[in-house]
This record gives C-alpha cells, sequence and structure tokens, in this order.
C-alpha cells in the first residue's frame, strides 16, 4: 500500500508470526502487528473471497474477513496490547502491577489528562472501528452471544460483558499470575542475581540483598559460609568498585566471571565466585526446560500418547541437543546398542 520501505531483509518484525506457546512476547508483537496492518489484512482477505483458487479457501478468507471486522475483535485486540534486565526486572514488575491496578481502577491520569483504565480503552476501540467502518454495539442492549442460540437471552447488557466478563476478568488473571511467578522466593533471587550484575560500576550491589540469595541454596552454603560470604563481599566490593580499575566498565555477569578468573580473583572470592557461576546458571536451565516444553508437542504427539517417561526423556533429549548429537555417529550408537545387553541378532 505504499505505506513501508521495502527491500531485501526489511520488515521482517511486520510480520503476523506465529505466537509461540511459550514465548508470550510473540502474543503482544503479533497483535500490535495485526492493529497496524488491519487496513491491509482486511483488503486480502476481502481478495481472497473474491479470487480464492478453491472452495475451501473461500470459505475460510470469508470467515476470517466476519470475524475481523466485529467489535469484540478489535476490543479484544486492544485489551491485550495495553503495555511492558534482570537489573530492572523487579523494578518492572511492580510498576506493572500498579499501572494493571491503576487500569482497574479507572484511575485519572494527570499526563494525559483523562481516566488510564476503561473509558480511555473504550474511547480508543471506539475511535478504531469508526475509522475502519465497524458498527459499535448498544451498550444497555442485552449481549447476544455469537456463539449461542439466539433463543437464549443473557441477562447481562454487552456493556457488563465487556467491561467486566472481559476487562475486569482479563487484567485479574494477569495481576494472579504476576504475584504467583514473583513470589518472594523469585523476587530475593532476581534481587540477588541484579546486586551481582557489574554494570555502571557496581552500583547495584547490596551484600544483604545478595546474602539473602543465598538461602536459597542450603546445599551449598551452611551457617559459617553464610558468615564468611558477607566478609569476603564486603571486601570484594571495595576491590573491583573502587581500587582495581581492571573490572571498570564491564558489561554483564558473563564478562565479570571471565575476568575475575583472569585476575585470578576467584581463588580469593570464591564464594562470590561461586554465586555468579549460578547467575549464570539460571537463565540457561530457565531456557532449557522452556525448550523441553516446546519440544514436547513434537514427540509426544496424538500417534505417541502412551509413551512411559523414560522413553520421553530419551526421545526429547536428542530432539533439544540437536547440536551435541549431530556429532554422534550412527556406529557409535549401535556399538553403546549392542553392549547393553546381548542381541539375537548384530547390527
Amino acid at each position: 500500500m505504499g505505506e513501508l520501505e521495502t527491500g531485501r531483509g526489511l520488515n521482517q518484525e511486520l510480520g503476523l508470526i506465529k505466537a509461540g506457546d511459550t514465548r508470550w512476547g510473540s502474543h503482544y508483537k503479533s497483535f500490535g502487528n495485526f492493529i497496524s496492518h488491519f487496513a491491509s489484512i482486511v483488503d486480502v482477505l476481502d481478495a481472497l473471497v473474491i479470487y480464492a483458487s478453491t472452495p475451501d479457501e473461500r470459505v475460510s478468507a470469508s470467515g476470517f474477513l466476519r470475524s475481523c471486522q466485529t467489535f469484540e475483535t478489535v476490543f479484544l485486540l486492544h485489551l491485550m496490547t495495553e503495555e511492558q534486565d534482570i537489573a530492572n526486572a523487579m523494578i518492572l514488575v511492580k510498576v506493572c502491577k500498579r499501572r494493571l491496578q491503576a487500569l482497574r481502577d479507572n484511575e485519572w491520569d494527570p499526563l494525559l489528562e483523562k481516566h488510564s483504565g476503561w473509558d480511555s480503552l473504550k474511547e480508543k476501540v471506539e475511535t478504531f472501528c469508526i475509522k475502519h467502518k465497524i458498527s459499535l454495539p448498544n451498550y444497555d442492549d442485552p449481549y447476544a452471544n455469537s456463539g449461542r442460540s439466539r433463543c437464549k437471552v443473557v441477562d447481562y447488557t454487552t456493556l457488563h460483558h465487556y467491561r467486566v466478563d472481559l476487562f475486569y476478568k482479563i487484567i485479574d488473571w494477569q495481576l494472579q499470575e504476576l504475584n504467583e511467578r514473583f513470589n518472594e522466593v523469585t523476587s530475593d533471587l532476581l534481587n540477588g542475581v541484579a546486586c551481582l550484575n557489574p554494570i555502571d560500576s557496581f552500583s547495584s550491589s547490596d551484600i544483604k540483598k545478595i546474602v539473602r540469595m543465598t538461602e536459597l541454596y542450603l546445599d551449598d552454603f551452611d551457617g559459617f559460609s553464610m558468615s564468611a560470604l558477607e566478609n569476603q563481599l564486603a571486601n570484594y566490593i571495595i576491590d573491583v568498585r573502587d581500587i582495581d580499575k581492571r573490572f571498570s566498565n564491564l558489561g554483564g555477569l558473563g564478562e565479570l566471571s571471565r575476568k575475575l578468573v583472569e585476575t585470578k580473583k576467584h581463588l580469593n572470592y570464591s564464594l562470590v565466585f561461586l554465586l555468579v557461576k549460578f547467575a549464570l546458571l539460571l537463565p540457561v536451565a530457565t531456557a532449557t526446560v522452556e525448550r523441553a516444553f516446546s519440544a514436547m508437542k513434537f514427540i509426544k504427539n496424538d500417534l505417541r500418547n502412551r509413551m512411559d517417561d523414560e522413553f520421553l526423556d530419551g526421545c526429547i533429549l536428542p530432539y533439544v541437543e540437536k547440536k551435541v548429537f549431530k556429532d554422534v555417529s550412527n556406529e557409535c550408537i549401535i556399538k553403546t546398542f549392542q553392549g547393553m545387553k546381548t542381541r539375537r541378532v548384530q547390527f
């Protein structure tokens, strides 16, 4: 439509990418792109309805077109795009909780000079619908559920449906999810990791928060170790922040760990170095778990939904660690398999 610069390597981030099951950021990007290119999407679907090569394609495009051009679809798109480095993670969580609560309470925003919640969202949706010629509902009418029989009239209004059943309920779900994911244990862990970060010349260092983090690793830190750690931390912070200029301008925990080894300080501050290693392992362990769950839907599908845990583990590990297993030859696998127990036939 001439709205975007075109060429090789451009606009890859503007497509309607498939939303991932575990990558929730992909949902936000998809919703934002859908709103930005709504007119183009409608034009493409309209053209498919006319010029589709098969009847199935024409019916599918027609159904999508009807779904796009409804007030409820526009309302949900805008509701899901009401927006949000470990050092700032916990602050962002608190900010997000406060903004969600402000949205729910429809608080007055002095900067925007209007209410920041329901009224603002309703105005935004109505403006979008008017621009794209989508009919607005009468909020005082009983809500008509398109998936139910017309004979079954609900006992609540359209306004109640969008404001209570959708707007309030989704915000409550988001607040509950944040409270469950960022509980006291998670907060202590993330705050401790943030305090180990060397960015801005160790400006985030806080001995109390770092020691609090060690209480989550009881197998590695006993009472004596925690006492020794406090003394190490006091010396370590003064050393790397104020004395040893080799530790200035470090870009993150990875650079910090390498610098500690290069300068042999990991021997002097062994307990601090152990915490740095824990902090480095945390995102890797989390990502590995997410990759395993993403892989599970490919491995344990409808045809293999009764496999036991041992067989599932054996299938998922090679799938997730493809880079490792691509260097393992078939001959090596055959020899290992044959060596497990006597076989009737040699491979």
